[in-house]
């Protein structure tokens, strides 16, 4: 089921990000600290009072500037606005009422989406914010982002805006599958592809995403089905691509994903922007397979391009390191038959259980061959390991300390786990719990 958007919109310098980051600082968003994840997002998973959301920042909207990178900005804040669910219009409380202001409100309202207008710089309860009512946006909700006054007043406005959770109604053998990846890297050339005539095409219905076509298809008796990533098989709203901003039209069908194939443009090599949005499936728990579409027009191609190729993806992409990679030409369909196979095998390492006798009996010989570390002469034990969940594969450690086990020792594990079993495809996630030893 995929996350509601909230987008948090205003002119240049009133707060936006500050408000953003102190909502990370609040510690109301849910961020993963695996190591190797890239970090610098505009946008993070949020929760409040139990309902979950996707929160995205955005540059400073000008209306009226010619600037060409004033130009850009807005146009990403409209890709924001327009994938949005909810908007956060932030004005300045201290400078009062702008043009500007006005302008930004007037660009709003023709979204017909819900707003929350929050009046930033507000440092005191005595401070008035009554001169905004004039923008028509309903209630001013007074907040200093710096402090974290009345964010959950505004917190609450937001989630009371949400839409209702829909019931995303699907097989149980069904594999979705969300084509992923940044503008122009042969998205639709993929689906088009995986679609050839040899596919058995069942039906092409709405998803629960808004404006998004599911398309359910068979190959070798297993059903597959691609999750529209708004866009991918039609013509955008927005002529213009924008790096920045793609990710958000990713985010929806990761969540509604089993697999994601991340596409990278074999002659651009991995971006930055490939990282951001590949990250995402990485925190959400998604099987990855790495398809590197446009191998036909690699340049200066030998007989270890391949291997170099994916020596730099896994330097680059460091936390995919268990995603299997595939070189295709989508447009000549070359080895695009491999892609459907790797998802069915993806798929099925996401869905392996391990017998917790098994499991202990490795972690009993890993631990003898490298004992966890110790602090200040204390040393951790591991007393007990369970398989708690399957996609993703969710281990629960039981332990005497829970801080002595250092994040590289549960790597170490991590690695013993696919080196013995396998899990391709997928991430692993640890819980350590404490453990009382009684046997004293």
């Amino acid at each position: 089921m995929s996350k509601p958007i909230v987008a948090i919109v205003g002119r240049p310098n009133v707060g936006k990000s500050t408000l953003f980051n102190q909502i990370g600082k609040r510690r109301v968003s849910i961020v993963d600290d695996m190591a190797g994840v890239t970090r610098d997002r505009i946008y993070m998973d949020a929760t409040w009072l139990n309902h979950e959301f996707t929160l995205i920042d955005t540059g400073g909207i000008e209306i009226k500037s010619a600037d060409k990178i004033l130009t850009e900005i807005r146009t990403q804040a409209k890709i924001a606005v327009d994938e949005a669910d909810v908007i956060v219009f932030v004005v300045d409380g201290r400078a009062g009422l702008t043009a500007d202001d006005e302008a930004v409100a007037k660009f709003l309202r023709g979204s017909k989406k819900p707003i929350v207008l929050a009046v930033n710089k507000i440092d005191t309860p005595q401070q008035e914010t009554y001169e905004f009512y004039g923008l028509g946006l309903g209630e001013p909700i007074g907040i200093s982002a710096s402090n974290a006054l009345n964010l959950g007043d505004l917190l609450d406005a937001v989630v009371k805006n949400l839409p209702q959770s829909e019931i995303d109604v699907r097989d149980d053998d069904e594999i979705r599958i969300a084509v992923i990846g940044r503008p122009n890297v042969g998205k639709s050339s993929l689906v088009n592809a995986m679609l050839g005539e040899e596919r058995v095409i069942v039906s092409e219905i709405p998803g629960t995403t808004r404006d998004a076509i599911d398309t359910h298809f068979f190959v070798d008796g297993t059903k597959f089905t691609l999750i529209d990533t708004a866009g991918m098989r039609r013509k955008s709203k927005i002529e213009e691509p924008v790096e920045r901003y793609s990710v958000i039209r990713s985010l929806r069908a990761i969540d509604r994903a089993d697999v994601v194939l991340m596409l990278i443009e074999a002659p651009t090599g991995v971006t930055e922007q490939d990282k951001k949005i590949a990250g995402y499936a990485h925190d959400s728990g998604k099987g990855c397979v790495i398809v590197v579409n446009k191998w036909d027009i690699f340049p200066n191609k030998h007989d270890r391009s391949t291997n170099r190729f994916t020596d730099d993806l896994r330097e680059r992409l460091g936390f995919l390191q268990y995603a299997p990679v595939v070189y295709v030409s989508a447009l000549t369909g070359q080895r695009v038959e491999r892609v459907t196979e790797l998802v069915k095998f993806v798929a099925e390492q996401q869905s392996m259980r391990i017998q917790t006798s098994i499991l202990n009996e490795l972690i009993r010989d890993a631990v003898a061959v490298n004992p966890p570390p110790s602090k200040k002469g204390k040393s951790a034990k591991i007393f007990f390991v369970t398989q708690a969940d399957i996609c993703p594969p969710k281990f629960i450690i039981f332990v005497n300390e829970p801080e002595l086990l250092h994040f590289s020792y549960l790597r170490f594990i991590e690695n013993r786990l696919r080196e013995s079993f396998g899990f391709e495809g997928t991430p692993l996630k640890f819980v350590v719990r404490k453990h009382n030893d009684n046997s004293d």
